[in-house]
């Protein structure tokens, strides 16, 4: 691992320090967690992105998924 300094807010560090008591868990555990979630988040958003791309560059066409409409299967309950 890598030693990195950083600068904060004070009523962020109020809220981090306050929460990762109730945790039982570091600064840098937390922080790093944070940051892997942060990532994992833009992923998504990137993905989410190259999906509504692909859609916008091909769209649907009408009547291109109607094979499939006799395949749906519908609970009762």
């Amino acid at each position: 691992m890598k030693t990195i300094q950083m600068t904060i807010d004070e009523p962020l560090l109020v809220k981090v320090d306050g929460l990762i008591e109730e945790l039982n868990m570091t600064r840098s555990a937390f922080i790093r967690e944070a940051l892997e979630l942060a990532l994992r988040h833009y992923q998504i958003r990137e993905m989410e992105k190259q999906h509504a791309a692909g859609y916008a560059q091909h769209p649907v066409e009408p009547d291109e998924f109607d094979v499939w409409q006799n395949e749906q299967a519908w609970s009762e309950a």
